[in-house]
């Protein structure tokens, strides 16, 4: 009778216990003006004609900024815009919210020949109130489940998958936490379809410090570091646009 009593025990506290589920693989839209810029990129896809899509939060957002100290319009106009390329790059962006955008259109009118993809790195970190915004494992999960999505949406896309890009100072947590994500993600290449690529180390001096001129608030790269990026993935690029 003990044994039954203990087991009766036991499934009332597994059927009470709170379910935490992983923000970073639920699909979720943000305000209004985050709705409008949707919006228009589902306007973009609907012409067509996209060969390269670019695709992430404020990193890839900001090739469209004409400010020198974070921005690189300038390296997008001669590099991107003669590949008919588009920018679906959102400020703040975490990989639940790109997740909500390929869900409602943004994966609808066309077929890239290469998808540039970086996201994850909201994912990190701390909330305002000092709780995680989510694990490690939670953040390589919601990655996962991006680059899952664009293979389905996408099936004979390449996809230049870019390791998320080192940030703060060398010894905080939180370059830490993406370099434990960087080495769980990286197992997603598969030479066919999902090719992963870690440029992060093009950023660093010679002491593993990012230098400021090149990232002047130790996330977002200036023209300077945008032009590093380019340089970066030239080569990758056009051969994964050659294989079409």
């Amino acid at each position: 009778m003990k044994i039954h009593l203990r087991s009766a025990l036991l499934l009332i506290l597994l059927v009470a216990a709170p379910v935490w589920a992983n923000t970073a693989v639920e699909p979720a839209p943000k305000e209004a003006h985050w709705m409008q810029r949707h919006e228009a990129f589902v306007a973009e896809a609907k012409q067509g004609g996209i060969q390269v899509l670019f695709l992430g939060d404020s990193i890839t957002d900001f090739w469209r900024d004409t400010n020198p100290q974070r921005g690189g319009k300038a390296v997008w106009d001669r590099e991107y815009a003669p590949l008919h390329a588009v920018n679906f790059g959102i400020s703040a962006d975490r990989t639940q919210n790109v997740l909500w955008r390929l869900a409602h259109g943004e994966a609808e009118g066309y077929q890239p020949k290469v998808v540039v993809l970086m996201i994850g790195t909201n994912n990190t970190g701390l909330e305002s109130d000092g709780t995680p915004r989510n694990t490690t494992a939670e953040t390589v999960e919601g990655v996962t489940a991006v680059v899952h999505e664009l293979r389905a949406r996408f099936p004979a896309a390449k996809i230049l998958f870019l390791a998320i890009f080192p940030r703060g100072e060398k010894d905080s947590p939180q370059r830490a936490e993406v370099a434990e994500v960087n080495r769980e993600l990286a197992k997603l290449n598969d030479g066919q379809h999902v090719f992963y690529l870690d440029i992060g180390g093009r950023f660093l001096d010679a002491e593993g410090n990012l230098p400021r001129d090149v990232m002047p608030d130790l996330l977002h790269p200036s023209l300077k570091g945008y032009e590093i990026w380019a340089d970066a993935i030239r080569a990758p690029l056009q051969q994964l646009l050659a294989a079409h």
